[in-house]
C-alpha cells in the first residue's frame, strides 16, 4: 500500500479541477522550484496520470479527477474504519494477507491497483482515479456453506446503490458482473478462508468503472461501460460511501435470510432471463434457454434434456448469437 507524498498530493489536489495552473502558481503554493515541479509532474506521470504542459499556460490533467477524501467518507459512514491509499497491488490481496486484523465491514479503497484481478484470474485494469476500487472484510460464523450465493446478493446491493444515485440501464450477469447498457460496468471478486465447520473469513472486492478514457476502453478485451456516460453529477466520495453502506446492509441481511432475500431483485435485473445462451465449460459448449437462478445461486439452463443446474467456477455464460 502506497500513499502519495505531501507534495505529490498537494500538486494533484491543485490539478484535479482539470484547469491550467502555471508553474509560478504551483511553485508558490507548494514552495518548490521550477525544477522540483518538473520532478513532481514526472512522478505523477509514472503513475499513469496524464498531465499536459503548454508553455505560457502551465500544467493541467487530461480529465478532471475526484480524488478519494477520507474526511468526506467518514462524514457519510459510521462503524468499521474505511482506509484509503493511492496505489496498491491489490486491495483483496492486501486484506487476505492479514485476515485477523479487520473488523466486519472494514474497507480498503484505492485510487489505483497495479495487480488487480477479476474472475478466473483475469487482470482488472485500473487507471488512476478512474474507478471505485474497494475490498471489504466480512465473516460468517456458520462456515463456508453459509456463503452460498453471496456474490449474487452483492451484485444486487451494488445495483441498489447505483440506482439510488440516479443511474439506469443496469443489469446483472450471473454470477458476479454488473452491466450498463449491456456492457460490463463492474465486477465482483469474493475470496474466502475457512476451515470446515469453522469461521468463514471473506474479502469482497468490487471494481466499478467511473470515468475511463477512450484509450483505456480501446485496450480492454470486452465492451465496457462507465458511469460518466450518464448525465449525472455524483460526488465520487458520496457514491463510494453509498456503495459501502448498501453493501454492509446487504451482508447483514444475507446473514439472516440468505440469498432468498435478494431473489426478486436478481430476477428483475437478470440480463439473460429467458434468452438463448451458451455455457462454456472448458472446451465444452452447451446451448439452451437461460432460466435464472435457484435459491442457492446456481444457474438454471433449459436444453433438450430438461432444466440443468450449473454451479459457479470455471463456467462462462455468453449470449447465443
Amino acid at each position: 500500500m502506497k500513499q502519495l507524498n505531501s507534495r505529490q498530493q498537494a500538486l494533484l489536489n491543485m490539478l484535479a479541477d482539470g484547469n491550467f495552473h502555471s508553474g509560478e502558481q504551483i511553485g508558490t503554493v507548494l514552495g518548490i522550484s521550477r525544477a522540483a515541479i518538473s520532478q513532481q509532474i514526472k512522478s505523477l506521470r509514472q503513475l499513469g496520470i496524464e498531465v499536459f504542459s503548454i508553455t505560457g499556460k502551465g500544467y493541467r490533467l487530461n480529465t478532471p479527477l475526484q480524488l478519494l477524501n477520507p474526511d468526506i467518507l467518514r462524514q457519510h459512514l459510521s462503524g468499521a474504519p474505511v482506509h484509503t491509499c493511492a496505489v496498491i497491488d491489490s486491495t483483496n490481496h492486501y486484506m487476505m494477507a492479514q485476515l485477523d486484523r479487520w473488523q466486519k465491514g472494514e474497507c480498503v479503497l484505492a485510487e489505483m491497483q497495479t495487480a488487480g484481478r477479476g474472475r478466473r484470474g483475469r487482470q482488472w485494469h485500473s487507471p488512476f482515479g478512474s474507478q471505485f476500487i474497494m475490498s471489504m472484510y466480512w465473516r460468517l460464523d456458520d462456515g463456508p456453506g453459509a456463503a452460498m450465493g453471496l456474490s449474487l446478493a452483492i451484485g444486487v446491493a451494488v445495483v441498489r446503490a447505483l440506482e439510488a444515485q440516479g443511474y439506469h440501464g443496469l443489469s446483472l450477469k450471473w454470477p458476479n458482473d454488473i452491466y450498463m447498457s449491456r456492457r460490463k460496468l463492474a465486477g465482483i471478486l469474493v475470496e474466502m478462508s475457512a476451515a470446515v465447520g469453522g469461521l468463514c473469513h471473506l474479502v469482497i472486492g468490487i471494481g466499478i468503472n467511473l470515468n475511463l478514457s477512450d484509450e483505456v476502453i480501446a485496450q480492454l478485451d470486452q465492451p465496457c461501460a462507465h458511469l460518466a456516460e450518464q448525465p449525472i453529477m455524483v460526488d465520487r466520495n458520496r457514491l463510494s460511501a453509498a456503495v459501502i453502506q448498501e453493501l454492509r446492509n446487504a451482508l447483514a441481511l444475507f446473514e439472516r435470510q440468505g440469498l432468498s432475500a435478494f431473489l426478486t431483485e436478481w430476477n428483475r435485473l437478470d440480463m439473460f432471463m429467458q434468452q438463448p445462451v451458451k455455457v462454456l465449460l472448458g472446451e465444452q459448449v452447451i446451448q439452451g434457454i437461460y432460466c435464472g437462478i435457484d435459491t442457492e445461486g446456481n444457474m438454471l439452463l433449459q436444453d433438450k434434456d430438461g432444466v440443468r443446474k450449473f454451479v459457479g467456477g470455471e463456467i462462462s455464460l455468453r449470449a447465443d448469437h
